[in-house]
């Protein structure tokens, strides 16, 4: 498939889309995010990617939010459409089989702060810059921000972030918790290979079920959460993947996991 606004290649079991767009520094528009989910459905389809990274393209910006061009262009009714595609595109990557790591290069603002926190986890460079200006504009988040970030970092710091419409830099972004390493910009996406190559050696059943079970868990109570948890290690004990796992801890060697999620 041929993109306009980003690039993608699978490497080693791992796919890394880039959000292309440096001139603009790299804002999500409707063209954007239809090619950011049309990437995420291919990367579900494909049984060989274990885990994807995203990232944006040049030395300035991750995402700097949606391209205020064609939002300010918008009437209500195609208003609720753009933001309803953004949520669609977030909700796509969070729901991902698979785990999804944001390398934040940049300038990770509005739209592209909600679209790292679609991500399983956010490794950023020293340079970054995290943000929901959205209220110095007359407006509020509007691809989950209000909703993510909250549940991350507790709401008096959410709303703080969104009150304010602050930028924040990397490394207040990780002492608050919703950033897990800030490396220099240079050793970035060596940083984020590395980890992702951990996780790729790993049984993707496994990995998918507790994916899952932490995400479904954070909207339920304690209990219920437990449950969940429980049906999903039993769906792990009858996989491919723990049979040879099981076996290979018994027999002191490395496990060579090459179960799918299609049985």
């Amino acid at each position: 498939m041929t993109y306009n606004n980003i690039l993608f290649e699978i490497n080693d079991n791992i796919a890394t889309v880039t959000i292309n767009r440096p001139k603009s520094l790299n804002a999500l528009n409707t063209e954007v995010l239809n090619e950011i989910f049309q990437t995420v459905e291919s990367v579900a389809a494909n049984e060989e990617i274990r885990v994807l990274i995203l990232t944006g393209s040049g030395e300035k910006a991750f995402v700097a939010g949606a391209d205020i061009t064609e939002l300010a262009e918008l009437n209500t009714l195609q208003a609720k459409f753009f933001v309803a595609n953004g949520h669609k595109t977030m909700a796509a990557l969070q729901d991902l089989a698979i785990p999804v790591i944001a390398a934040v290069n940049g300038f990770a603002l509005g739209g592209g702060l909600e679209l790292a926190l679609s991500c399983d986890f956010i490794y950023a460079s020293e340079n970054a810059k995290f943000g929901l200006p959205e209220i110095t504009l007359g407006l509020i988040p509007g691809f989950g921000g209000t909703q993510r970030l909250s549940r991350i970092i507790g709401k008096n710091m959410a709303k703080e972030m969104i009150f304010t419409g602050k930028m924040i830099s990397a490394q207040e972004a990780s002492q608050m918790g919703f950033v897990n390493l800030v490396v220099p910009a240079e050793k970035l996406m060596e940083s984020v290979t590395k980890t992702a190559r951990a996780i790729a050696s790993k049984g993707k059943v496994s990995l998918n079920m507790a994916k899952q079970t932490i995400n479904q868990g954070l909207d339920v109570d304690l209990q219920t959460g437990c449950k969940t948890e429980i049906d999903a290690f039993a769906l792990c004990v009858a996989s491919e993947d723990a049979q040879e796992g099981t076996r290979a801890f018994l027999e002191k060697r490395k496990p060579d996991f090459r179960g799918n999620l299609k049985g």
